[in-house]
């Protein structure tokens, strides 16, 4: 793991009203805190989430609690002790750790990968990064309802997330501020920390107050704003996506191999962690593929025992309803197995069935086949199987 990021969401918000926390309040179909989170877990380059809930928030705790790829830890009395609790938490995970961190706030639900992307590229030159909205407005001071005077705008920025730092550096920092910092910019800056500024994006707002939430939705649903310019639809773009998946496993002891869910008689079995389901993990890649999420090593890493002979079923299942979650319905499913033996085609109609009652798909929306190598390769020489798959999306 090289970038990870870390989501704050233990504040209270009261200034944007409603009772609850803002980033717990409904938009535009969801949460404030689950469009944030879908825009990291989609990019390729994030590894894994740390996200600071307060101790208040038990059912966030539970619901988020197991999650692939993302680690909970508890706000502090501030957001300096809740960042210092998040960066603790990556820190604990198991290998070597992240070596950058995009550290970003609940309440910025409209950010777009492009803004990702542009922190990271800078922090290939500096050891930290950060966008910010150069200040084009005449700016006042005032007092009572009235100007009491003006203020120089030249080189003035309005700082936003993510900010992007050296991990070790920025945890350094923390740990060596005494507090009271307005954001991690400020306190990598008291550490001697250089940091670079990226352009921001105005639409990248921090939900703040009540009117906020229906400028959001405008920019998640892709309505017009006031002035009639149309927002780009970051959440239901009508679109079509394709994604790809291939995936090979070895020939081992066993009489049997498990191929799109049916175990089929054979003389040898196949090695994974898993079930070593070859077609079913080439069609959940290719769904992952489609929707940009990564593939099964990232949601189910075979490092973790727990999923060691699993049902490959679990890991399809997850991908369609990841799909269904960020709605798009999947249009149809294509599966090439690439083997000498055994032979597909007595038990194809039973995969295709198997794989559509998984799928919650009308069986003629699934396509399962097989191919040899003409004995060519490690599959022509029988050592293993093969599969590729094509995965077809369409926005609900």
């Amino acid at each position: 793991m090289t970038i990870a990021a870390l989501i704050v969401a233990a504040g209270r918000g009261r200034r944007a009203g409603g009772g609850l926390a803002k980033q717990w309040r409904p938009l535009a179909g969801r949460r404030v805190i689950d469009w944030t989170l879908q825009v990291f877990r989609d990019h390729p380059a994030i590894g894994p989430i740390a996200l600071v809930l307060a101790e208040a928030d038990r059912p966030a705790w539970a619901a988020f609690a197991g999650q692939p790829g993302l680690v909970l830890a508890p706000g502090g009395e501030d957001r300096a002790g809740s960042v210092r609790n998040g960066l603790a938490a990556l820190a604990a995970l198991p290998g070597p750790g992240p070596r950058r961190v995009l550290i970003h706030d609940a309440a910025r639900p409209c950010l777009r990968p492009a803004l990702i992307d542009a922190v990271i590229a800078a922090l290939e030159a500096a050891p930290a990064a950060a966008p910010g909205l150069a200040v084009t407005d005449a700016l006042w001071t005032g007092a009572e309802g009235r100007v009491t005077g003006t203020r120089d705008r030249a080189g003035l920025y309005a700082a936003q997330t993510p900010q992007g730092f050296d991990f070790a550096a920025i945890r350094a920092a923390h740990a060596g501020h005494p507090g009271g910092a307005a954001d991690d910019v400020e306190v990598a800056r008291a550490a001697g920390l250089g940091v670079a500024i990226v352009p921001g994006d105005p639409d990248n707002i921090k939900i703040t107050r009540q009117e906020d939430f229906a400028r959001a939705e405008r920019i998640l649903g892709g309505v017009a704003d006031h002035s009639g310019r149309a927002e780009r639809n970051l959440g239901k773009a009508m679109d079509i996506r394709l994604g790809n998946g291939f995936d090979v496993h070895r020939f081992g002891p066993g009489d049997h191999v498990t191929l799109c869910g049916v175990a089929v008689p054979h003389d040898r079995g196949l090695q994974g962690h898993s079930d070593a389901d070859v077609g079913m993990h080439a069609v959940t890649d290719a769904i992952y593929g489609a929707l940009a999420a990564g593939d099964i090593g990232r949601h189910f890493p075979p490092s973790d025992p727990q999923w060691k002979g699993a049902d490959s079923a679990v890991f399809l299942r997850h991908a369609a309803g990841l799909a269904a979650d960020r709605g798009y319905a999947i249009a149809n499913i294509d599966c090439t197995l690439i083997c000498e033996r055994p032979k597909i085609g007595p038990h194809a109609a039973a995969m295709t069935a198997r794989m559509a009652a998984i799928l919650g798909l009308d069986p003629g929306r699934v396509s399962i086949k097989a191919t040899t190598s003409e004995r060519l390769g490690f599959t022509g020489r029988g050592e293993g199987i093969a599969a590729m798959a094509t995965a077809a999306l369409v926005a609900a």
